[in-house]
């Protein structure tokens, strides 16, 4: 449906330039937290050497539980030889065991001028037959079979002693069963102190270990000339950098650089493309805008001067009139820059996008322009559907784009023409379609791929204008991610004014279920 407004008509400038001013504040207020900068060479010193560190210690008490169980193995061997020869004199006389054990023998069993040696030979009924009488008994299930010697670990008089002990089978010296087979074995364990295993665990263990305290800060010292060394390229590409002149935008060499840093400097080269292509066009841009205020200004100084040498009330009547249009003409340039640079600041991270209703928006936007279009003689209307349309945006730009569209469609309209803004969706609810529909002369397809570069005036037109307007449009279409296009009217069947239809096409927002079930309902 078509409807035509009668409010007043009201500027967007003034309030797009309060956004501006107040985003370009917040910004300036915003305190800025420098990261804290970490060292690459630290960072990989850390990673090597604290893991190294912390090996260290425990592959010493590694070493130290293993050499103990090395130094064990001799002396158990010896021990074991003692139980065994001390064994073979054990043996049953009728019904009392005894042993043929020489005092020599028994000096010599206890002979060593470090350890202290123990021993006992204990009978079936647990009476002492030989020996020390404190020595610690063997445990229950500790009884091996006879014959079979067995080591533990034991403390004697308070000092941790290593024992050896087997039961000896006494049936073999008798020629009855008057003894129990059960009882008929006697006890016989060998213990010693530690002493000497201690010693010899030392032994290895400085053996092991001195070495390593010679060897680890070699270690140290060569994985520091190996970081030093291999992060050298990156100093030196730091300094090539550094000795680089402000201006000098140049790709950067990657011939002397390693594998790993070439993604690096790759990226590099392709940021000082993108920069120095941004400042070639920062550079135009100015240029063209100082070219393009060049005009109204000298127009502005020339009515001035010549308002000032007139005496007749008409011409200074005529030249202020001119003076007041140029001025004009050059506000809107000016403001049209401010949109500009203020479109191209903008985006998603500094202002958030939100969830708008299209036909709204557009609709307030509208009524703005009815004035105007009064002015201009032209039918401006209005279109939208019977449903919301809800995307996501920023309604200052959205409000911008659509501002401009306007304008330059009532610009090119010829008077009694029409001028249609129409909001619609798809079938499937995903896009929503902006349009701007006028009667004009149309743009020819050989200039529509330039319409949007800044400045940029189709031969012929003989409309005022910054050149600026549908930059504005393309910057803020590509802000929101969507697209723009342009038809000729296709209600428009006049030759001479095919009239041209701007289509913007925007994602609409996913509504949540309950939603879409509400409408149902």
């Amino acid at each position: 449906m078509k409807e035509q407004f009668t409010k007043d008509a009201q500027r967007l400038d003034a309030s797009t330039a309060d956004a501006a001013s107040h985003a370009e504040y917040s910004f300036l207020a915003t305190p800025v937290t420098e990261p804290i900068q970490r060292s690459l060479f630290g960072e990989i010193l850390d990673w090597m050497l604290v893991p190294l560190l912390l090996l260290w210690p425990m592959s010493i008490a590694i070493t130290y539980l293993v050499t103990k169980t090395i130094a064990n193995q001799p002396f158990d061997h010896a021990l074991e030889d003692r139980v065994a020869v001390l064994a073979q004199q054990v043996k049953q006389v009728g019904s009392k065991v005894v042993t043929s054990t020489t005092g020599a023998a028994r000096d010599m069993l206890r002979a060593d001028d470090i350890d202290y040696v123990y021993f006992q030979v204990q009978g079936p009924n647990a009476e002492l037959i030989d020996g020390d009488q404190s020595m610690p008994l063997p445990q229950d299930e500790e009884k091996p079979a006879p014959g079979i010697i067995v080591f533990r670990n034991d403390t004697m008089n308070g000092t941790e002693i290593r024992v050896a002990y087997t039961y000896v089978d006494l049936h073999r010296w008798q020629s009855n069963a008057a003894v129990p087979k059960e009882a008929a074995t006697a006890l016989v364990q060998v213990g010693e102190t530690l002493e000497k295993r201690a010693q010899l665990a030392n032994e290895i263990i400085k053996g092991v270990i001195m070495p390593q305290f010679i060897i680890l800060p070699i270690a140290l010292a060569l994985v520091w000339l190996a970081l030093s060394r291999g992060l050298r390229p990156l100093a030196e590409l730091q300094q090539r950098i550094r000795n680089r002149r402000p201006d000098d935008l140049s790709p950067i060499d990657s011939g002397h650089v390693p594998e790993e840093i070439s993604p690096l400097v790759s990226s590099l080269n392709d940021l000082l493309a993108r920069l120095s292509q941004s400042i070639e066009m920062q550079k135009r841009f100015i240029a063209d805008a100082a070219h393009q205020l060049k005009t109204p200004l000298a127009g502005m100084r020339m009515q001035s001067e010549l308002a000032l040498r007139q005496t007749d009330q008409d011409e200074i009547h005529r030249s202020l009139l001119q003076l007041s249009k140029s001025s004009e003409s050059a506000t809107r340039l000016v403001n049209q820059l401010l949109a500009l640079a203020h479109t191209e600041n903008q985006t998603p991270a500094t202002q958030p996008f939100e969830p708008l209703e299209l036909s709204e928006l557009a609709r307030n936007a509208v009524q703005d322009w009815v004035q105007t279009s009064f002015s201009y003689r032209i039918d401006l209307g209005f279109e939208q559907p019977g449903h919301p349309i809800m995307i996501s945006g920023n309604p200052l730009m959205l409000r911008e784009l659509l501002n401009n569209l306007v304008d330059n469609a009532l610009r090119y309209t010829p008077p009694h023409g029409c001028v249609t803004v129409r909001v619609r969706s798809d079938e499937d609810n995903a896009q929503a379609f902006l349009e701007v529909e006028d009667t004009g002369p149309g743009i020819p397809a050989a200039d529509r791929s330039h319409i949007f570069e800044r400045f940029y005036r189709i031969l012929g037109s003989n409309v005022e204008g910054s050149g600026l307007g549908l930059a504005i449009v393309k910057e803020i279409v590509q802000q929101h991610d969507a697209t723009i296009d342009i038809f000729n009217n296709p209600h428009q069947h006049d030759p001479k004014f095919p009239g041209s239809l701007f289509r913007v096409t925007l994602h609409m927002e996913r509504r949540p279920a309950m939603a879409v079930i509400e409408d149902l309902g």
